[in-house]
């Protein structure tokens, strides 16, 4: 029988992080199944899903927190496959505009009111390409429920976007299988 575990790491970026957390669920018999890892600062962090033989769990955390002595912080939960996975529409949004405080919380705010759940975010701040000014660029996955009304979220997320002078981009994609 196999035990699915969540875990996430954060620690100090170092060559060879990923390869020591690797190891350690491999040598217990482990499978890496998916994950999502990036360095931000100076930090590394990562969330990865793992299957592990029953009985291997807990020699797996002591193995584990031997790794927090290279000051890398790892958190293991089990993987509830119980936890019903709420139906709805999957989207994407793309926010791109002058960085400034609150855009994130705007936009995340009115995607809750909706009732939206954001899958998957990611943003960043770069150059914009003419006059060099610190540009905020965000990309999220984002599952809809089935009573949300995609034109009426447009149309609220265009008007934030106007008063954060921030241009949004809103689709929903079609459904997989």
């Amino acid at each position: 029988m196999l035990i699915p575990l969540v875990m996430t790491i954060i620690g100090p970026d170092r060559t060879g992080l990923v390869e020591s957390v690797a190891r350690v669920v491999a040598e217990h018999g482990g499978n890496w199944l998916e994950s999502r890892m990036s360095r931000l600062g100076g930090e590394f962090a990562g969330i990865l899903r793992i299957e592990l033989p029953a009985g291997k769990q807990q020699p797996l955390l002591e193995a584990l927190q031997k790794l927090q002595g290279a000051g890398l912080t790892v958190v293991v939960r089990p993987d509830d496959a119980k936890t019903p996975v709420t139906p709805g529409r999957p989207a994407r949004l793309e926010i791109v505009g002058h960085d400034r405080p609150g855009i994130v919380r705007e936009i995340a705010a009115a995607l809750a009111r909706a009732g939206v759940n954001v899958e998957e975010f990611s943003s960043e701040i770069v150059s914009a390409p003419m006059s060099g000014e610190a540009l905020f660029k965000a990309i999220a996955r984002l599952q809809l429920p089935e009573r949300c009304d995609p034109a009426a979220l447009k149309t609220g997320l265009e008007k934030i976007a106007a008063d954060l002078l921030v241009d949004v981009s809103f689709m929903e994609l079609e459904r997989k299988g």
